[in-house]
């Protein structure tokens, strides 16, 4: 895929999530869901957000997107603000948002479709990149109900590579396969989005997870339950790939347990 925006250096601040607060109102009186939330997410670097259930790890993963705005403070990427959905950032969702009716391809080009500086030829050449470095080179004419679950989810992080964005949003991306399927796209994901075939210079993770979690991240930001603050960050310093029997790799297991706990 190509390659025409500047990197910037390693250990660049790519996203800032600054003082961040939302609330809900129910009837006259608001509910805090986020309470002065502040998190970075650097280049090359895979961060995990993880925390209760329910706490609103998703709905941070929403207003970095830009699909929800905050009550208080910003998000800012690549040293601007956030202020709705925005080309240089994509999300892929735990349940893979195919349209059914629409080839591989051609759900790969749905994502494309807003993009008016790029000819309907440029736009597959993009898609038919962005599922080879999927994997999913051959099925591009393939439907989703013919797809396995870990293909489909493929074709939604092509869809979302297609656009060449800087920063991909991962929310629970495996959460809906099952055991051995979740499993092997695991050991796939760091090495396909951080990756200098694509655009993705910052990945941030939506994850319950705490395996996955010491798995695949750089760093973990813990969140309390709601209303969801900051209680802990946690720097992922193991080699990969990174053995999940090992004793060193359970000792990072526990440290994000006793945040949680």
């Amino acid at each position: 895929m190509s390659q025409q925006q500047a990197q910037p250096l390693a250990g660049t601040t790519i996203v800032a999530v600054e003082h961040v607060n939302l609330d809900y109102h129910k009837e006259r009186e608001p509910l805090p869901v986020l309470v002065d939330v502040s998190m970075t997410a650097k280049r090359d670097e895979l961060v995990a957000i993880t925390g209760p259930s329910g706490c609103g790890k998703s709905t941070l993963l929403r207003i970095v997107a830009g699909l929800i705005r905050p009550s208080a403070g910003k998000v800012m990427v690549l040293g601007s603000e956030v202020k709705g959905p925005r080309a240089d950032v994509s999300m892929v969702f735990q349940n893979f948002v195919l349209l059914p009716w629409r080839t591989a391809l051609e759900n790969v080009l749905f994502g494309l479709s807003p993009r008016k500086d790029l000819t309907e030829e440029q736009k597959r050449e993009k898609a038919k990149a962005a599922l080879e470095v999927a994997g999913l080179s051959g099925f591009e004419d393939v439907y989703p109900g013919e797809l396995s679950g870990g293909m489909k989810q493929r074709v939604g992080v092509a869809r979302a590579l297609a656009t060449e964005p800087r920063v991909m949003l991962l929310d629970e991306p495996f959460s809906s396969l099952d055991d051995l399927t979740a499993e092997r796209l695991r050991k796939e994901t760091y090495t396909l989005l951080i990756n200098p075939q694509t655009s993705v210079q910052s990945v941030i993770l939506v994850s319950h997870n705490v395996e996955e979690i010491i798995e695949l991240a750089d760093k973990v930001v813990v969140l309390s339950g709601r209303p969801a603050r900051v209680v802990g960050e946690v720097e992922v310093k193991m080699p990969r790939p990174r053995n999940k029997k090992s004793e060193e790799f359970f000792q990072w297991v526990d440290k994000v347990y006793t945040l949680l706990s």
